[in-house]
């Protein structure tokens, strides 16, 4: 696999942009997938009884879906070498139109001597960030 060399790259510049759409049945594929069966993430009347704005998108399924984007444009996922995230806003998936998760890919700092540098990914939904501190390590060379 070969992928996006960003040994020329500068800070700032994008180097992954993708909107992803959740919908219910997304949500209910990763229960299954994952057996976070929640009632929050599926059930309007059990999200409404705790105080939730709605049914809300598994936490983890909106960090490793966000990724997504950069990985496609390193080629090859090896190239990770962490990644770690805050969340801080919880993405809710109405029953009719779902969720629309918007992600930017941005080159935060060069590659050190290792050939290691750091991506930083922008996530939000309807224009506020659901993420927060969103960094990716990579190397760098494709």
């Amino acid at each position: 696999m070969t992928g996006i060399d960003l040994t020329t790259a500068a800070v700032g510049d994008t180097v992954a942009e993708q909107t992803l759409h959740f919908t219910r049945d997304s949500l209910v594929r990763y229960a299954g997938a994952s057996g976070d069966f929640n009632p929050i993430h599926y059930r309007d009347d059990i999200a409404a009884e705790v105080g939730l704005p709605g049914v809300l998108a598994h936490g983890m399924l909106t960090m490793g879906a966000a990724i997504q984007p950069l990985i496609a444009e390193l080629g090859d996922p090896g190239r990770v070498v962490d990644y770690q995230v805050r969340f801080t806003k919880p993405v809710v998936v109405d029953p009719v139109t779902g969720a629309d998760v918007h992600v930017i890919a941005k080159v935060a700092q060069l590659a050190d001597e290792e050939g290691i540098g750091r991506i930083d990914l922008e996530i939000s939904c309807d224009g506020v960030k659901v993420l927060g501190k969103s960094q990716v390590r990579v190397r760098f060379a494709a």
